[in-house]
């Protein structure tokens, strides 16, 4: 029990500090300290000098950062406006998707990918990170909140469609598919009205009797966050959808704009752990020809969805001040791309081979779009002064 104990907190000091350090070599170097947290899981990782030999806690650690952020992202979005956004950008979203299964499964097939490799690996291009997209887009200027709400109605049905296919590779061959689906949003719906009433009868009601308390506040606040995390997980929905609904329905009260600066700073520490956890997923000694193939078609993809969803948005008449920086914002692959890959091969549906070409992409998408943001666009992150907004 100690030592498992020394143990943790061994690869805590070792991720933060390693992180640190980075962090300050690429800040000097004038590059983006997101993908310092990524290499230093590739040097200290169980694929480098070994400093982390579990790499799937530390993935486990990691996701945290993720459902909240999700649950923060709702904390600033009122469920109506939120309707009106899933409405404009359903079609966008669906035909956008589509575009990019077919454009990789294409691609997959070229290269000589087993056929049931190239199709997973083609749902599994389909999505953008929502990690990346959200945390490097400002919030401070009525421009970039315009966007932000565009972009997150895109990435929550990507992830809708993304808990599909995770459910679709893990339901039984003989169970059907399109009652499965149904089952998905049937889920949705009892946990959107479960929250609800549960936020307007119990959560509300406790914050305003003890607001002046703001250890309650806080406390209460991630609870309520996790507890339908939980429950939404529990009934085969994703950690990050139960999140995001009840950050969203929490949004109707005024204190919802302090309870997010509250949370950001955990936000960003256990962020910090889903970066580096990518990185020590990556093994980078057993490249081979799928690794080189990787490499190139992520460099396309990047390009390829930025394309994609610019066309996408000029059609469906979205201001067009907006349209090239959004669809930039897109236009890598999705931490749900990772899972997936990990899901089929527990599953015994994908070969190694398929395995790394998704890791690559999405590691390769990651690092170049990541570069093409901040280099061009305000984010928090960035390093030319003119360009840093939060």
């Amino acid at each position: 029990m100690v030592d498992s104990i020394n143990t943790m907190i061994f690869e805590l000091c070792a991720i933060v500090i390693s992180a640190a350090g980075l962090g300050s070599l690429f800040l000097f170097a004038k590059q983006p300290i997101i993908i310092a947290y990524i290499v230093a899981g590739i040097i200290i990782g169980p694929y480098g000098l070994g400093m982390i030999n579990n790499a799937d806690a530390m993935t486990q650690m990691g996701h945290i950062g993720v459902i909240l952020l999700l649950f923060l992202l709702g904390l600033n979005l009122q469920p109506q406006r939120l309707l009106r956004l899933f409405k404009e950008s359903a079609l966008i979203t669906l035909c956008c998707s589509l575009f990019f299964f077919i454009c990789t499964l294409l691609f997959a097939l070229m290269i000589q990918l087993p056929l049931k490799d190239a199709i997973i690996t083609a749902a599994a291009m389909m999505f953008s990170s929502t990690v990346i997209g959200l945390k490097l887009i400002p919030t401070t200027t009525l421009h970039h909140q315009k966007m932000g709400e565009i972009m997150t109605s895109i990435l929550l049905i990507q992830d809708i469609l993304a808990i599909t296919v995770l459910l679709l590779l893990n339901i039984d061959t003989e169970q059907r598919i399109d009652l499965a689906i149904v089952l998905i949003f049937a889920k949705l719906l009892i946990v959107i009205v479960s929250a609800y009433f549960a936020v307007k009868l119990m959560l509300l009601p406790l914050m305003k009797k003890f607001d002046v308390i703001q250890e309650y506040s806080f406390v209460a606040t991630l609870a309520w966050c996790f507890c339908w995390a939980e429950i939404s997980h529990r009934i085969g929905l994703s950690y990050e959808t139960g999140a995001f609904i009840a950050g969203t329905l929490l949004a109707v009260s005024p204190i919802s704009n302090v309870i997010s600066i509250h949370l950001k700073p955990l936000r960003e520490f256990f962020l910090i752990l889903f970066f580096f956890a990518i990185g020590a997923n990556i093994n980078l000694l057993a490249s081979d020809i799928y690794t080189l193939w990787g490499i190139l078609f992520g460099v396309v993809l990047i390009r390829l969805k930025a394309w994609g969803f610019y066309r996408a948005l000029i059609i469906s008449n979205t201001e067009a001040p907006i349209n090239k920086e959004l669809s930039a914002r897109l236009s890598q692959a999705s931490e749900f791309s990772l899972l997936l890959a990990y899901t089929a091969v527990a599953n015994g549906l994908i070969s190694e081979q398929g395995k790394t070409f998704i890791q690559i992409v999405t590691l390769t998408t990651f690092i170049l779009s990541t570069y093409w943001i901040v280099s061009r666009y305000p984010t928090p992150i960035s390093n030319i002064n003119t360009l840093r907004q939060d």
